[in-house]
């Protein structure tokens, strides 16, 4: 089997970040193969980075035709309907594959995202996914996506306190990271603050090999012709 981690932003470092937590997870046997695009903004933080990306995702994506499914690596979601109408394969978002990890294994779980122009985006795809009466909140630490890439201490500090609000002030049982730069946190986080803490790529990489298992397609007779 054969998965294409996307990076729809031109960031490598975030790329080899994605690639590494999708293969800490990944079954033997599954190849990884994690790519950036080649043409985009180098962080995606709001409505115009979510609209410019898009070109650049989807020609990354033509340039892999011999993949087994597709994990799009933006927490927005960038780009994942237009993605499934290019291929056959099942194509996942981290955002919508974290949330739906998240629901399964508590009653109530919260987000904690980077910048606060991102939120609204997220909530309306939660709304979109019929997972906001699950979400507590949507909660920014006013990081910028690249901030998350110099591993400084303040950062993780920040993340850290907002956690501690989540679950103090919303009642979280679960804490969903926003941002794929969060990815190599889980483990750290989850450990310390002893709930489960998600992570988008982890989450979709396990799903994208469960629906490559049962044989699942995406449907051709209809929005994704």
């Amino acid at each position: 089997m054969k998965i294409l981690i996307v990076n729809p932003n031109t960031t490598a470092s975030m790329t080899e970040k994605a690639g590494s937590a999708a293969r800490a997870v990944a079954s033997p046997g599954t190849e990884i193969v994690a790519t950036s695009s080649q043409d985009g903004p180098a962080s995606i933080q709001g409505y115009l980075d979510v609209a410019t990306c898009v070109p650049g995702l989807l020609a990354e994506v033509q340039r892999h035709e011999d993949v087994d499914a597709v994990v799009v690596a933006c927490f927005d979601d960038t780009g994942v309907d237009a993605v499934r109408c290019l291929v056959d394969a099942p194509v996942i978002g981290i955002g919508e594959a974290a949330y739906h990890a998240a629901s399964l294994i508590a009653p109530k779980f919260s987000v904690v995202t980077t910048l606060s122009r991102s939120v609204p985006g997220l909530e309306a795809n939660l709304m979109r996914y019929g997972l906001d009466r699950k979400c507590a909140k949507v909660r920014a630490t006013d990081i910028p996506v690249l901030k998350l890439e110099e591993g400084d201490p303040e950062t993780l500090h920040k993340i850290k306190s907002e956690i501690r609000t989540a679950i103090r002030e919303d009642g979280a049982e679960a804490i969903v990271l926003g941002c794929a730069g969060m990815a190599d946190l889980m483990a750290e986080l989850s450990a310390e603050f002893g709930l489960p803490v998600v992570d988008g790529v982890a989450s979709a990489v396990a799903m994208a090999e469960a629906m490559v298992r049962a044989g699942l397609k995406t449907s051709k007779i209809g929005a994704y012709a």
